[in-house]
């Protein structure tokens, strides 16, 4: 494939970051199915334990490279042991109850993968350092993972064959590793800063290997958006607070990613709360007509341009909670399409 695949979701979607809370895999798919009708996604339950959270799940996805579970976080190891067996057994599991719960699904359908950035940022070399501090570690876990994602796009496509699947590739740690604020082993220092084309040869090769549209997401406060629209992903996702600022740079990154073609996916509601204090849908919509107001965008082109999610994953909120967060998303997507502003 010589170019990222193209996202056009349906006007006025909405779908979840990744992460729901619990135990329960069927369930949190049902919700997703249930309050997603236009854009579902396949939850991650990091309430199971490091083999279920966003590390752990990339981790083991890797080809040919091992890993274990050390008190610090997973490490790179000389072979597989019992951590990496359980965690490829979850896996094994978790796509069983996709075909079970999803069997019948057509159209979009959208899964999430830690990306190499924040999986080297996150993960430790057998000497006990970040393997971000190894240029040599970074290129090879970014080899591996993209094998590993296309092993994982290949079983998903397997078991739901009508799903149009649409791949998020999670880099909260972006930012750390372009300022170089990655802590060390110990704690009590920081490692080098990675230089920007590095970084962004990385990311646009794990985008335009996918052979799926590919969405580039980064809930960190200040996202490097010039940065992600680098990567040649068909959409990027971010919170929808970074561009609180009339006339921001921000703003203005995102004015220019969406005039290159862009959709965006932002997180206009909160993760976690009591249901009582969740937002209006109404409320949700208010600052993204407001954004696209200013932006000066035409107003048929919103509900097309914009994909509304939570700000951050579920896991930290109740079941009830997820739900209701989920159908606010979805009702505040629907009202760009009736009323974009």
């Amino acid at each position: 494939m010589t170019g990222p695949a193209v996202l056009r979701p349906r006007p006025g979607a909405a779908t979840g970051v990744g992460s729901m809370p619990g135990d329960d895999l069927a369930e949190a798919l049902r919700i997703a199915l249930g309050e997603l009708p236009d854009l579902p996604f396949l939850p991650e339950l990091p309430g199971r334990g490091p083999a279920a959270d966003m590390i752990g799940r990339a981790a083991a996805m890797l080809v040919d490279i091992a890993v274990e579970l050390q008190p610090s976080g997973w490490r790179l190891a000389s072979h597989p042991g019992v951590d990496l067996r359980r965690a490829l057994d979850l896996q094994a599991r978790d796509l069983d109850t996709y075909a079970e719960v999803a069997a019948q699904l057509t159209g979009p359908l959208k899964l999430q993968v830690a990306g190499p950035w924040t999986l080297a940022a996150s993960v430790e070399v057998a000497r006990g350092d970040k393997a971000i501090a190894d240029p040599g570690a970074v290129r090879d876990i970014a080899a591996s993972l993209r094998e590993g994602v296309a092993v994982l796009l290949g079983d998903v496509h397997e078991r739901l064959p009508g799903a149009e699947l649409i791949l998020q590739i999670d880099e909260p740690s972006l930012p750390a590793v372009l300022q170089g604020t990655v802590p060390t082993a110990s704690g009590y220092g920081t490692l080098r800063a990675v230089e920007e084309p590095d970084v962004v040869a990385i990311l646009r090769d794990a985008v335009t290997s996918a052979g799926v549209p590919v969405i580039v997401h980064c809930c960190a406060g200040a996202p490097p958006i010039p940065l992600l629209q680098a990567s040649g992903a068909a959409a990027i996702g971010l919170n929808a607070e970074v561009f609180g600022r009339p006339g921001s740079d921000a703003e203005s990154a995102i004015g220019e990613a969406i005039d290159a073609g862009h959709t965006l996916f932002l997180g206009v509601l909160p993760a976690f709360g009591t249901e009582a204090d969740l937002p209006t849908a109404d409320a949700a919509a208010r600052p993204v007509r407001e954004l696209w107001r200013r932006l000066a965008f035409p107003p048929a082109e919103l509900a097309a341009g914009v994909v509304l999610t939570p700000v951050c994953g579920l896991a930290g909120a109740s079941t009830a909670y997820a739900r209701g967060v989920l159908a606010r998303c979805r009702i505040a997507g629907r009202l760009l399409v009736d009323d974009p502003l």
